[in-house]
C-alpha cells in the first residue's frame, strides 16, 4: 500500500480555521494555534447567543407593548390576561408591531382586552 502523505489535508483544514478568524485582531488571525482558540470561543458564544437573541427579542417585545397598553391606563399582565379571555390569539411579535406601527389598531386591540376584563 502507498504511503499518504497529509499535507494538502492540513492546510485545508488550517485554511479552514484562518478563514473563520479572518478579521480578527493581533496573532487570532494568522498564528494557527491561537487561531483555533479563538475560532471554537467564538463558536461558543455564536451558539449562545443564537438563544439569547430570542429571549432579547422577547423581551424588546414585551417593552413594547407594555408602553402601547400604559398609555391606554392598564397594565402589561391584564392586558395579556384580557386577551386570553377575549380570545385574541396573537403573540407578542406580532403585538410589538402593531403597538410600533399602528397606533390605533392596537388601541382597538387594548379595549377589546379590557371589555373581556370586564
Amino acid at each position: 500500500m502507498a504511503r499518504v502523505k497529509r499535507g494538502v489535508t492540513s492546510r485545508a483544514k488550517r485554511k479552514k480555521v484562518l478563514k473563520a478568524v479572518k478579521g480578527q485582531w493581533g496573532r487570532r488571525k494568522n498564528t494557527i494555534r491561537v487561531a483555533r482558540q479563538a475560532m471554537e470561543k467564538a463558536m461558543q458564544y455564536a451558539y449562545r447567543d443564537r438563544r439569547n437573541k430570542k429571549r432579547d427579542f422577547k423581551s424588546l417585545w414585551i417593552q413594547r407593548i407594555n408602553a402601547g397598553v400604559r398609555s391606554e391606563g392598564i397594565t402589561y399582565s391584564k392586558f395579556i390576561n384580557g386577551l386570553s379571555k377575549s380570545g385574541i390569539k396573537l403573540d407578542r411579535k406580532i403585538l410589538a408591531e402593531i403597538a410600533y406601527d399602528n397606533p390605533e389598531a392596537f388601541k382597538t386591540i387594548v379595549k377589546r382586552a379590557q371589555a373581556a376584563l370586564n
